[in-house]
């Protein structure tokens, strides 16, 4: 059996029980199919639907179910979604993925995990209020996301009409992230793989080895304004916290899952931050040209009296582990551009050098200020696209939930579907399309 391995780091430096050392497992899958046995065999991922469904209909707060299947390249949209999940479970070490939802309350991050790669579960079904978003398989609207790319397990749900809409969103999410944890669990006697490697340990230990590198932290914000507007840490609700430092493998390992339904170009969904790539990216530069120190998870409230609370407290914590640059990255935008400002401020203020990464809303003809707040500060700014530029995407052969929902998707409007299919819309509409860690299909090089 041939296991490539894939060393995200420069130097081993041990350091005792202070490591946080993660083997992920990475089963490429190019194909989904359905079979008798769900299981991967070759690079196919085969999948007992029956079995599936008859799993997931032992919550009795779930009135209908349903799976669907799409490809890359297939005339399919999936509409509206709410949030993608990479197939991932815990082969072994502490705790299980996603904890808080599928695990107990154990620390994630070390050990060995399986991640099922070119593989989504897509939650789909009736939408609680305005927002969400879709995917297109094919054609101009499959260049603005990544999940094009991927092969997509739609998760259609239908909860009891009794439920609230907390219940309701709390059901999807719970739904979706089971059904990601089945796929992995079934896949674990797969033969090929490759492994990737994740440690990093103490920042004094790092700033002892690579003094004469700077330090660089992540500032990892995320939406916390309530219901469609909430981002879960180990399972508990990030707008009842404070700013929190995570180690990294923690956050590639599932220890944050998101319950936001924000306009779907720009948010993070559980999917982005498994495989956040401003995390991945400085990991691969850790004692080459910087040193990597951790991430501070920071909040984006919907009262100044937060905002102000937060940007103190991450700056604090940057301080505390004595970074030289912050690299900050937003989630949404407008209300959030507020706790960017304070943030770069707050840092810049302090000495620690910063570089934000966040989408603009410039209107549809790009001439609108991007940001609904600004400071002085900010002058390393990485954009990530105009999120109001409008696209027109052209009609699909199948629809995998519901088409109409476009009118009250953000970005979308009362005419956005048009009689022959096709859909004008924003391009925040579209999954992924703005996504503000950069994980974007489309973007610019130095030529």
């Amino acid at each position: 059996m041939f296991i490539p391995v894939c060393r995200i780091k420069y130097q081993e430096i041990e350091i005792g029980g202070n490591i946080m050392h993660l083997e992920l497992r990475e089963i490429t899958v190019n194909n989904l199919e359905y079979s008798e046995r769900t299981e991967v065999r070759g690079k196919t991922l085969f999948i007992n639907k029956e079995e599936i469904l008859e799993e997931l209909k032992m919550d009795e707060a779930i009135e209908d179910v349903d799976i669907d299947i799409a490809k890359p390249g297939q005339k399919v949209r999936i509409i509206p979604v709410k949030d993608v999940i990479e197939p991932r479970c815990k082969i072994s070490g502490p705790g299980n993925v996603f904890p808080g939802f599928i695990g107990g309350m154990e620390t994630v991050g070390s050990g060995v995990s399986l991640a099922l790669k070119g593989v989504a579960v897509v939650t789909c079904g009736p939408i609680v209020a305005f927002q969400e978003g879709f995917i297109d398989m094919c054609g101009v609207g499959s260049r603005f996301t990544p999940f094009s790319k991927t092969n997509n397990v739609a998760l259609l749900l239908k909860v009891k009409p009794s439920l609230t809409p907390v219940q309701h969103e709390e059901i999807v999410r719970k739904t979706g992230l089971k059904l990601a944890y089945y796929l992995a669990e079934k896949s674990k006697n797969a033969q090929e793989y490759k492994t990737s490697i994740f440690d990093l340990p103490s920042p004094r230990k790092i700033q002892n080895n690579f003094s004469n590198l700077p330090s660089f932290v992540y500032v990892y914000l995320n939406i916390s304004q309530g219901l469609l507007h909430d981002t879960y840490v180990y399972g508990k609700d990030l707008k009842t916290m404070f700013p929190v430092i995570l180690h990294p493998n923690e956050i590639l390992d599932g220890a944050i899952v998101s319950g936001n339904c924000v306009s779907a170009g720009s948010k993070n969904t559980t999917f982005h931050h498994l495989n956040n790539p401003v995390i991945k990216e400085l990991y691969a530069r850790n004692g080459k040209d910087l040193n990597f120190v951790g991430v501070v998870i920071g909040t984006e409230l919907d009262t100044l009296s937060g905002k102000i609370r937060s940007s103190e407290m991450v700056r604090e914590y940057v301080k505390m582990l004595g970074a030289d640059v912050a690299i900050i990255s937003e989630e949404g935008a407008g209300n959030p551009d507020t706790d960017l400002c304070l943030c770069c401020k707050a840092l810049e203020k302090s000495g620690i050098k910063t570089v934000v990464i966040a989408n603009e809303c410039a209107g549809e003809d790009g001439k609108t200020p991007g940001l609904a707040d600004t400071t002085p500060e900010m002058d390393a700014f990485v954009s990530t696209g105009n999120s109001c530029e409008i696209v027109v995407v052209p009609p699909m052969e199948k629809i995998i939930g519901c088409h109409e929902s476009i009118a009250v998707l953000a970005g979308g409007y009362a005419d956005s579907l048009q009689d022959d299919g096709s859909i004008k819309c924003q391009m925040m509409s579209i999954v992924g399309s703005v996504n503000e860690t950069g994980f974007l299909p489309l973007g610019c090089k130095w030529v």
